[in-house]
């Protein structure tokens, strides 16, 4: 069975997972308590962050390259399209930029404002992240006004990619998303899978019943 380390990014890949019905465990992975106390993670990744996965004699980190990994391994998938596809450039584009382009820029910003002594905490390149995550943000938003999903007229992998990004950064209140944004996370929250790894992932879960019961996060 395929073990998962970690929430967080490791969300990612609980929803894939989930999309394509394969068996697997989550394991939690407690970063705030410091991964020096968790001997068996960091065996696993010794570099300390998450998410991982083990998958027999396979051990992987990465969010994107393990869904990657997995779809390839136990594909084919309609979450991944043939490089034939008209649709494939798209998909590899997003599935890319949701990391790449949106979620490290907002991670910047998140510990910018967070955890830098206070006269850092509105630094240039916490603005030069903010200006990232929001240019690439109107790259999505363009796309979104012509296609329902990312690739196309299907959900794929690119689309877990992205909402997580969007989520994350709306949810820690970095961007005010509008009508085509909010439309489209509609769309792929409300995917049966969405909420499987939801559930899985009781700790993200518990952490957005608070934000909502703050008034700061979108309920799905």
């Amino acid at each position: 069975m395929i073990t998962l380390f970690g929430e967080g990014r490791g969300f990612r890949v609980a929803w894939l997972l989930e999309e394509m019905g394969l068996a697997y465990k989550l394991r939690s992975v407690d970063l705030l308590k410091g991964v020096n106390n968790d001997p068996e993670f960091l065996a696993v990744n010794p570099g300390g962050f998450i998410p991982a996965i083990q998958d027999g004699d396979v051990t992987m980190v990465e969010s994107i390259a393990i869904m990657q990994y997995l779809m390839a391994k136990y594909g084919p998938t309609p979450l991944a399209p043939e490089p034939r596809d008209p649709s494939f450039p798209y998909y590899q584009q997003f599935l890319h930029l949701g990391e790449a382009g949106l979620a490290v820029p907002w991670n910047t910003v998140l510990v910018g404002r967070n955890l830098a002594p206070e006269a850092e905490r509105d630094s240039w390149l916490v603005r030069w992240a903010l200006k990232t995550f929001k240019s690439r943000l109107g790259h999505v938003s363009r796309r979104l006004e012509s296609s329902p999903y990312l690739a196309g007229e299907t959900f794929t992998a690119a689309d877990i990619s992205v909402t997580y990004a969007l989520e994350r950064a709306q949810w820690h209140g970095l961007v005010t998303l509008g009508a085509t944004e909010q439309d489209y996370l509609s769309r792929t929250t409300e995917r049966d899978a969405y909420k499987r790894a939801m559930d899985a992932c009781h700790d993200t879960k518990a952490w957005v019943a608070q934000l909502a019961a703050r008034g700061g996060a979108r309920q799905s």
